[in-house]
């Protein structure tokens, strides 16, 4: 794959937590961050395109349902139980 003769060095800079997570994942799967970087680069390069979809961020499912439910109370909220204090909540949670 690599020939050490032909090889060069790139510095990234990267969030500190996100390269301890990427560690993680990558030593799980087998490879080092070196190795992963090469996979992503010879796959792009392959592709001649960046190897996954690149999009804006989007709810996931339970956000999506948690929003339409949201929206049911908003326009029907004569069919949901309200409350006016904390301690309403709390004693309807202690039942």
């Amino acid at each position: 794959m690599e020939n050490i003769s032909n090889s060069t060095n790139l510095n990234v800079r990267i969030d500190s937590n996100l390269k301890k997570e990427a560690d993680d994942l990558f030593k799980r799967l087998g490879l080092n961050m070196s190795s992963a970087i090469n996979v992503f680069l010879t796959q792009s390069v392959r592709e001649q395109a960046i190897p996954f979809e690149i999009h804006e961020d989007r709810p996931n499912k339970k956000l999506l349902k948690a929003l339409k439910e949201a929206e049911k109370i908003e326009k029907h909220p004569e069919k949901y139980k309200g409350y006016h204090n904390l301690e309403e909540l709390m004693k309807d949670l202690e039942k």
